[in-house]
């Protein structure tokens, strides 16, 4: 038993030095993908939109909000009364209009980059399965870093092409 455990002790450090990791910036790599800027693309036509239709919701508004100011001193009660509910309706959907858009558009973001996100796993996956890599960690996520990380990111890029 003395010697099974001894044998042990001796062979830890070198199961320790066989193992290889490696650190990969996604950032940089996403940056670099021609997919990322078409999504990018996508969504920034996308928000622009939303962002005139909102405007053009918002001057209503402020059109209405005017021209019940300037009429409301020779409106009756009754019309006062429907005219603010109607000021207040058309600010509540600006509001509901303005969450709605918030929500799609990041469901938009996840439907464009989740395959961009799948296809650069799977390369860093490859790149490590033929590297023979222990673990890849992404750049900057590891407090410390020894002199024997590899880093992969130009290989992983490569992958992708």
């Amino acid at each position: 038993m003395k010697k099974f455990i001894l044998m042990l002790m001796l062979l830890a450090p070198m199961t320790m030095m066989a193992q290889k990791f490696g650190k990969v910036n996604t950032q940089a790599i996403m940056q670099s993908m021609p997919e990322v800027s078409k999504a990018n693309g996508e969504l920034e036509a996308q928000q622009k939109q939303y962002a005139n239709d909102l405007q053009a919701m918002q001057n209503e508004l402020q059109r209405k909000s005017e021209e019940y100011q300037k009429n409301q001193s020779t409106m009756n009660a009754t019309k006062q009364k429907e005219t603010e509910t109607e000021l207040q309706n058309m600010y509540n959907k600006i509001q509901q209009t303005y969450q709605d858009n918030q929500k799609a558009l990041q469901d938009k973001s996840n439907e464009l980059m989740q395959p961009i996100l799948t296809k650069v796993r799977n390369a860093i996956n490859a790149v490590g399965q033929a590297g023979g890599y222990t673990y890849i960690f992404e750049e900057g996520a590891a407090i410390f870093t020894g002199a024997n990380v590899k880093d992969v990111t130009a290989e992983v890029q490569a992958k992708l092409k």
